[in-house]
C-alpha cells in the first residue's frame, strides 16, 4: 500500500491500494455471533452487493473505502450511493471475472503500526499464493498468534486479502472465528484465485 495522505479526524491513513490479483458462503453454516457479519443494517452501507460467496457491504466516506463486510443471505441489496462505491463494485466484478485483477482503490485504514505492517504484507501476496501466519511473523519479527489477530482485525477484507494467510497445517481461521460460513468464504476465495471452480 502507498500512503498518499491521512485523515486526522478519523484517526486513519488514506492509502492508495494496489493489490496483486485477487454462491454464498460455501460452508453452509450459521454465522457466528462474534463475527463481523452481525453488522447488517442497510443504512450502514454505501452499497450492498450479492457476490457468489456472500453479500458484500461496502462503506466509504466519499473519498476512501472505510470498510467491507461479508453479510449473510437475506440482507437487502442496495445500489451504490456514491461514485466511489460504484467503482468498488466495478472492481469487485472485475476480480470475480479475473482473480488476478489488481484492485486500485483509495482506502482509509485504522489500526496500530503493527497491524498496518501485517496488512502491508497481505497486499504483497499475489493471487493464487499464500503465506502462513508463521511466515508473516518471521518477516516482521513477531509471533504467529499476533499475526492472526491482525488478520481478524482487517476491516477491508478481499481488497486487503487476509484470506491469503493460512495456518501451517490447514486453512486457519477467518475473521476471528473458525465458523463454517466464514471458512467457506475463505475457501471460496482461495479456490477462485487458484483457478479451481468453487463449489
Amino acid at each position: 500500500m502507498r500512503i498518499v495522505g491521512d485523515s486526522p479526524a478519523a484517526g486513519g491513513d488514506i492509502v492508495d491500494k494496489r493489490s496483486r490479483g485477487h454462491n454464498h458462503a460455501a460452508g453452509g453454516g450459521e454465522y457466528t455471533a462474534n463475527s463481523i457479519m452481525h453488522s447488517i443494517s442497510e443504512g450502514n452501507f454505501d452499497a450492498t452487493y450479492a457476490a457468489p460467496f456472500a453479500v458484500l457491504g461496502i462503506r466509504t466516506n466519499g473519498a476512501a473505502v472505510t470498510g467491507l463486510r461479508y453479510l449473510p443471505d437475506g440482507v437487502a441489496l442496495s445500489p451504490p450511493k456514491n461514485s466511489l462505491a460504484r467503482e468498488v463494485l466495478r472492481q469487485i466484478e472485475h476480480y470475480l471475472a479475473e482473480p488476478e485483477f489488481v484492485f486500485d482503490l483509495p482506502l482509509q485504514i485504522e489500526g496500530s503500526d503493527f497491524r498496518k505492517r501485517v496488512w502491508r504484507v497481505m497486499c504483497e501476496i499475489p493471487a493464487g499464493q499464500t503465506l502462513t501466519y508463521g511466515e508473516v511473523a518471521e518477516r516482521i519479527g513477531s509471533a504467529p498468534r499476533a499475526v492472526g489477530g491482525a488478520c481478524g482485525d482487517n476491516r477491508i477484507p478481499l481488497i486487503i486479502p487476509c484470506h491469503r494467510i493460512v495456518a501451517r497445517n490447514g486453512i486457519g481461521g477467518f475473521m476471528h472465528t473458525t465458523g463454517d460460513a466464514e471458512l467457506g468464504i475463505k475457501r471460496w476465495l482461495l479456490s477462485h484465485e487458484q483457478g479451481v471452480v468453487p463449489e
